[in-house]
């Protein structure tokens, strides 16, 4: 659309072609401000439900007369089902419309949380959790597609500000509301604290969410068949492979061939198949690919710092629920506030060298956490989490920017789901890895310190002695043995938060392949045009 705004300064080097004017709304509306509280509240819902139960587990399985092992079925088949859900979100809501799927996503996830929260045996539980991780699929793309349409894009940066920290701080409060809920009240709660907010979300998007228009866009089923199939194994074998052993187990053996063939056979029909399940001009958006692989590594830092801190503060330091979510609170503090500095310098320097610092800010915070020990005090803690949630603030939003400004506006739901999926994926995959490699290493570094403890090692206390001791002597023996473990685990920390800061450091360079749009920032552009 033309504008008579007043002329630009000079074009820079190849700059990437901006395809909306600065002041047009894709989807003008009324009381957006309230449209926008509707919109955050099934964000924050949706996203809240990803870590929230994972606390009332050991509750669930009394409860519901599980196993240990059969009750991580409540979390795996909201997984699974989310995304096996998330890639046609695109279709289907051309098909049925956005307003449509949206608002009956919203039913059903406030439905099947009732229902969860209602649950009296584990089948029953797996099944609502099915329904719930479907329809949170939906939520996700179409929150952040419908912020997009009904801010003009001088306005999206601020809408992509408050959506991404709803985000980012959902996985960090989801452990703190669900230990309070559990022990002051019941595990149920965790679940049917989503109906009231769920009600009151419904009611404001029946009465304000407008509808983008309906296509007869074909659906290809074989695409579909195949990627669902794939991402299915896929979660079923990261989730599984720790508990039997990987790639020892015939199970992990067949899923993981299955997930593969799966996979690849996707890939090629994407190439080359007639009416693919993805427009190809989207993903050879230069942009969109690049943050496709970018976020993959924010899910790395994001969810899998979250997935090893608690355990880690609760079984090593004896911190309670509460107190690992009060220090684990300054990373959303962090994120909140370098969000707000995003938003604002985004549109004035060049956004990859402000994602590039993000980046930097983060990886020292990994740094710093591969210093810690078990004598340390809590502030190395909230210090390192509030300096991470600088970093990721800073890059969430510029990359979500730079991820849907050259890419065409009947994109941004499957380019929102693709984004939403490629996170998932990015910290499915790394705390499945990481896990591992903390199983792994836990008993590498118990066998090298069991080595050298020796009677010249223990002044106090000769252990070839101590069954002479009797009952005195075992529980000697045990204490040492229990201290050597703490040490262990340890160490098998420090070598995970290693390992996700080499990840986050190769990544930086991706950053450099984004292209900045025409009056995204004034900064001069010289790299990776």
């Amino acid at each position: 659309m033309a504008s008579r705004a007043t002329p630009a300064a000079a074009p820079e080097a190849r700059p990437a072609k901006s395809l909306v004017g600065p002041n047009v709304h894709a989807m003008p509306v009324r009381h957006k401000g309230l449209l926008t509280l509707a919109v955050m509240m099934a964000t924050i819902m949706q996203i809240l439900d990803t870590t929230i139960a994972n606390v009332a587990l050991p509750h669930m399985q009394s409860s519901l007369g599980a196993t240990a092992d059969t009750v991580t079925w409540a979390l795996t088949s909201y997984l699974v089902a989310s995304a096996i859900a998330i890639p046609i979100t695109g279709w289907l809501a051309e098909r049925v419309g956005s307003r449509n799927l949206f608002i009956w996503a919203v039913i059903v996830f406030t439905v099947s949380s009732m229902l969860c929260g209602a649950a009296t045996t584990l089948t029953e539980m797996v099944l609502f959790r099915a329904i719930q991780g479907i329809s949170a699929a939906f939520i996700g793309p179409l929150s952040q597609t419908v912020l997009m349409d009904i801010n003009p894009p001088s306005g999206q940066t601020k809408a992509m500000s408050i959506w991404g920290m709803g985000i980012m701080i959902g996985p960090i409060m989801g452990p703190v509301l669900g230990g309070w809920l559990t022990e002051n009240y019941d595990w149920r709660w965790v679940f049917l604290v989503n109906v009231p907010v769920g009600i009151v979300t419904i009611a404001l998007l029946a009465w304000l969410l407008p509808s983008r228009a309906r296509t007869t866009r074909k659906f290809d089923l074989f695409g579909f068949s195949m990627l669902a199939l794939g991402l299915a194994t896929m979660q079923i074998m990261l989730d599984r492979g720790t508990q039997l052993d990987w790639f020892s187990s015939p199970e992990i053996l067949i899923e993981g061939a299955v997930a593969t063939s799966c996979l690849w056979v996707f890939a090629l029909h994407m190439i080359w198949g007639r009416n693919p399940m993805f427009d190809r001009a989207m993903l050879a958006n230069r942009n969109m690919v690049a943050a496709l692989l970018f976020m993959l590594v924010v899910g790395v830092v994001m969810f899998a710092s979250m997935a090893l801190l608690p355990p880690m503060l609760q079984q090593l330091f004896g911190y309670s629920v509460l107190d690992t979510g009060l220090l684990l609170a300054p990373r959303g503090f962090g994120i909140l506030v370098s969000m707000g500095i995003a938003g604002r310098l985004v549109t004035r320097m060049d956004p990859r060298w402000l994602m590039v610092t993000g980046a930097t800010i983060s990886t020292v915070s990994l740094w710093m956490m591969t210093g810690w020990s078990l004598g340390m005090s809590w502030q190395p803690v909230v210090v390192a989490g509030l300096v991470q949630g600088v970093g990721m603030g800073l890059v969430f939003i510029p990359l979500n920017m730079m991820a849907f400004a050259t890419l065409e506006p009947r994109h941004r739901t499957d380019g929102a789901s693709l984004l939403n999926l490629s996170r998932s994926l990015g910290a499915s995959i790394s705390i499945s890895v990481l896990t591992t490699l903390l199983s792994f290493n836990i008993q590498v570094s118990h066998a090298d310190l069991a080595s050298h403890v020796t009677d010249t090692s223990l002044s106090a206390f000769d252990p070839t002695t101590a069954e002479k001791f009797g009952a005195l002597g075992d529980a000697a023996m045990l204490a040492v043995n229990a201290e050597i473990n703490r040490q262990a685990a340890m160490v098998a920390y420090i070598d995970d938060f290693w390992a996700m800061m080499l990840v986050n450091l190769a990544a930086i360079p991706l950053l450099l392949l984004l292209r900045r749009p025409q009056g995204m920032a004034s900064a001069p552009v010289h790299v990776g045009e």
